[in-house]
């Protein structure tokens, strides 16, 4: 029985050992978010994407505080083309508490929030990078739909030494305004 015990216990301590070793490091959140300055329109520029946005276009994440202080957010994009119907996503952002606003928990399907860490802002609030500690997605995004090439280089630079694998990151193609009606345009009513 002792032996038993020993041998549980040594696979016990084993399976806690492997388990921490494929932790992801933690992503470093920015220092500080001013959360009314962050809402409103940003420009997806590129991104590791999910599933669901593999194949995006003119893709835009929108937020906008609730009386709650959650997070309410809309992504929309086509898929597959410029011309495509218009995808609506609407989840939930949880704002975790005692990181400045810099990390939530993004809600899709209830009771699960998603990991969504700002990785990097700028100061003046006109590029973000977006991450999770997985390093399984990422969104560079932006106030305008398109960026100067040096300055998507130095964000991918950015980045990359956050962990993120380069080739997998895809550039959104993003075309303004856009030619269908059945789209509000970013900032509009």
């Amino acid at each position: 029985m002792k032996r038993c015990l020993t041998i549980a216990g040594g696979l016990a301590a084993a399976f806690v050992v492997c388990a921490c070793a494929h932790e992801p490091t933690p992503l470093p959140p920015v220092r500080q978010v001013e959360l009314p300055r962050f809402m409103g329109d940003w420009f997806v520029i590129a991104h590791v994407p999910s599933r669901v946005e593999r194949n995006a276009y003119n893709a835009v994440e929108t937020y906008a505080l609730d009386a709650k202080g959650h997070v309410q957010t809309t992504f929309r994009f086509r898929n597959g083309s410029f011309d495509a119907p218009l995808k609506t996503m609407t989840p939930t952002g949880y704002v975790q508490p005692a990181t400045n606003n810099a990390v939530w928990g993004m809600q899709f399907v209830w009771p699960i929030r998603a990991e969504y860490v700002i990785a990097y802002l700028a100061s003046d609030y006109r590029t973000t990078i977006v991450g999770r500690s997985k390093r399984d997605y990422a969104w560079i995004m932006a106030r305008s739909p398109t960026l100067a090439d040096s300055e998507y280089e130095a964000l991918l630079q950015r980045l990359e030494a956050m962990g993120y694998d380069r080739a997998s990151v895809r550039r959104v193609p993003q075309r303004w305004p856009e030619s269908r009606d059945d789209r509000r345009q970013p900032g509009g009513d």
